[in-house]
């Protein structure tokens, strides 16, 4: 899987929420790999991360589905609806960004293959009202 490039912009001191569908092409219905279908999310963690710099040392803040930063709604029994990834970071932790930065989105699955879905650019914008 070749991660997606997609930049986000958070405000600081404000809900922030994401929802991500993943999919794949479908080489076996269109060999040129045009048409796409739902990527299977069954038995997949996820993680993410926002670092200042790809190379910084510590993350600024850390998305899991176990910390229920992310979830996980994944495709059963061919329902297109349900193969979505949903981030959610509070105002509180939010408010507690400094600069903008650098993310990437990555899942799991149960043998614990590590795919990158999708990477790119943070930029903040900061709170003014307090």
């Amino acid at each position: 899987m070749i991660a997606g490039v997609y930049n986000i912009t958070i405000e600081q001191g404000s809900t922030f929420g994401r929802l991500i569908s993943v999919e794949q092409p479908d080489l076996v219905a269109d060999p040129t790999g045009q048409t796409f279908v739902n990527y299977s999310l069954v038995a997949h963690t996820a993680r993410m991360q926002i670092r200042r710099t790809v190379d910084s040392a510590t993350s600024m803040i850390s998305l899991t589905t176990e910390n229920g930063r992310i979830t996980i709604n994944p495709n059963i029994s061919g329902n297109t609806k349900n193969n979505e990834i949903s981030l959610l970071i509070t105002a509180a932790d939010t408010a507690t960004l400094t600069t903008s930065g650098v993310y990437d989105l990555e899942i799991i699955s149960s043998s614990g293959t590590v795919s990158k879905v999708v990477r790119g650019d943070v930029t903040l914008i900061p709170e003014v009202t307090r």
